[in-house]
């Protein structure tokens, strides 16, 4: 398994027309905005998009994309590990609307859900504050705190969350069945 190409967001910009985006951020994170003509298949689906993925990938180019690179990167490897050739956005959705690129925002009435950065630090910072506020009365609630704190170490080293991953399932973040078959149908006519 090779490391996945890579391209920054002015490349992406002006191959963009020529690219099959793959957006593995969840459903809820995709509605805040995802780069335009990109396809919603979050990280957890992607086994199961795999066929359709492949298929793709014989008519064309494809870039992974998320919030920061981490799973776009890991989508990558695991595409890669199946023989279908990706790149990554360096930097990801946050990277391209630093950097001035527009970010497509769907007409929806659902309510738009908070990045998955910004879930897990209000996780994080909650389940710390409670614990350092109950360790007063049991210190066994201080240990959840230093808990959290030994896991945030743990992803930073590893480039993987834990939290992110089970704050993914939570149906918010969920994407829907329906919602994914449109989705693949739109990948296999692109």
């Amino acid at each position: 398994m090779t490391s996945p190409h890579t391209l920054d967001t002015d490349q992406a910009r002006t191959r963009l027309h020529e690219l099959i985006v793959l957006d593995v951020r969840t459903s809820g994170e995709y509605a805040t905005g995802h780069l335009p003509g990109s396809l919603n298949i979050p990280l957890d689906h992607l086994k199961q998009a795999l066929p359709d993925i492949r298929h793709a990938a014989e008519r064309g180019n494809i870039l992974v994309v998320c919030a920061s690179g981490a799973r776009s990167e890991s989508a990558c490897n695991t595409l890669s590990a199946q023989g279908i050739t990706t790149a990554t956005l360096t930097g990801g959705t946050g990277a391209w609307a630093a950097a001035g690129h527009p970010l497509h925002h769907p007409d929806t009435n659902r309510n738009t859900t908070w990045s998955m950065e910004r879930q897990v630090h209000l996780t994080a910072g909650a389940i710390v504050l409670t614990g350092l506020a109950l360790g007063r009365l049991r210190h066994a609630f201080r240990l959840a705190s230093a808990g959290v704190a030994g896991g945030l170490v743990f992803s930073a080293l590893t480039n993987t969350c834990g939290m992110a991953a089970l704050l993914a399932k939570l149906p918010h973040n969920r994407t829907h069945q329906g919602d994914l078959e449109v989705t693949l149908a739109a990948l296999r006519d692109h």
